[in-house]
């Protein structure tokens, strides 16, 4: 199969997105002709290591690429202060300088926390990002957004930092739990309701193949995902208008993320596909769009075997206004209000302030009340 290639138009910080499969194993290939000496330091966690790390030394060491790698353990507790200070000082130690290249493989945690370290480390060092997730490889990795969590929120610290080099390698979502590769669809889902119907119509139709493996439907959802986001990043790198878009359904995400403390009671893109459900649930109860609109959403999430409800989290949940107290910790509050990302209807999302507090309210609400 072919590899595709997106380009993110960022003037001289511009860079390819290279889709396909194989492309860890022609990691040197790919790499090389970017470092400005033949050596990497990979950044990586533990269950990817084990699962991938050989195939990338093997793949740099083709094109006489050294690697020098770090393994930190899996789960979004490692994007925190302590794991951002032993990347930082092993790369210190690694006697890594500024021209060289930092590779972060692994998914969308360690594409943020490297990144941010890359960012920080001597002023900003390049580095690559090599996604194992589907998450990764259609939201995350691309973008130049990095960050840790706090106990005040999700990627509340953080910065811009675009990477010289995305290698989306397909093969790897193949080795994914199921459950992992359905958080994954959640980002990818988010694309067509965000901004394109036919492409929300396409995996209606196609997502269940896709989910089941199909390699060529994999590569197609991914490449779409990454030029829609590579688009919108081109236009719009900080996130002062359009790219708040590609927000849809994480304010409510990462309130619940929060109150399930970053654990796996509650995966990222699950809590995406259901903070998107709420999203044209409140989009319907203000009128802005079809009440069909929400059904179908779920419709999909049903036929995906997704999460879709706060009644498919395990555990308790704050009330209401613990619900909502999270939500304003979220980073596109401004000047005190919560701007969310709602919908006229499938592929056609804005940014609103002006959210009546008592529909937000009620929405929680009876999404709290279906629990029982």
């Amino acid at each position: 199969m072919s590899v595709d290639t997106v380009r993110v138009a960022m003037g001289a910080r511009a860079y390819d997105v290279r889709i396909g499969q194989g492309l860890i194993g022609r990691a040197g290939a790919e790499i090389a002709p970017i470092l400005s000496r033949p050596k990497v330091w990979v950044i990586t966690e533990e269950t990817v290591a084990g699962l991938h790390l050989a195939a990338l030394h093997a793949g740099l060491a083709a094109e006489g690429v050294e690697m020098e790698a770090l393994s930190l353990p899996p789960g979004e507790a490692t994007k925190s202060w302590q794991y951002l200070t032993r990347v930082v000082e092993w790369l210190l130690e690694q006697k890594v300088e500024r021209r060289d290249m930092v590779v972060a493989f692994g998914g969308g945690v360690i594409g943020d926390l490297v990144g941010f370290a890359a960012a920080i480390l001597r002023r900003g060092v390049r580095f690559v990002q090599v996604p194992t997730s589907l998450l990764a490889q259609v939201d995350s990795s691309v973008g130049g957004k990095t960050g840790i969590n706090t106990r005040h929120g999700k990627n509340l610290v953080g910065a811009f930092h675009q990477p010289a080099l995305v290698l989306a390698d397909i093969d790897v979502l193949g080795t994914l739990a199921a459950r992992d590769f359905l958080a994954g669809y959640g980002e990818v889902m988010k694309y067509g309701l965000l901004g394109d119907a036919a492409f929300f119509a396409w995996l209606e139709a196609n997502g269940p193949a896709l989910a089941a493996g199909d390699i060529g439907l994999r590569q197609q959802a991914v490449r779409h995902a990454v030029q829609m986001k590579a688009d919108i990043v081109a236009r719009d790198e900080t996130e002062q208008g359009e790219r708040a878009l590609l927000n849809l359904g994480h304010t409510f995400c990462h309130a619940l993320e929060a109150a399930t403390d970053y654990s796996d009671r509650l995966l990222h893109g699950e809590g995406v596909a259901i903070g998107c459900a709420l999203a044209f649930d409140l989009s319907a109860r203000m009128g802005l769009c079809a009440q069909e609109e929400p059904s179908r959403v779920r419709a999909h999430l049903t036929n995906m075997k997704m999460k879709r409800d706060l009644t498919d989290i395990a555990g308790e949940l704050p009330n209401t206004d613990g619900l909502l107290e999270l939500m304003a910790q979220d980073k596109k509050v401004v000047d005190g209000h919560l701007r969310l990302i709602l919908a006229h209807g499938i592929g056609e999302a804005f940014v609103t302030a002006d959210v009546p507090s008592d529909l937000l309210r009620g929405v929680l609400s009876d999404a709290l009340s279906a629990r029982g």
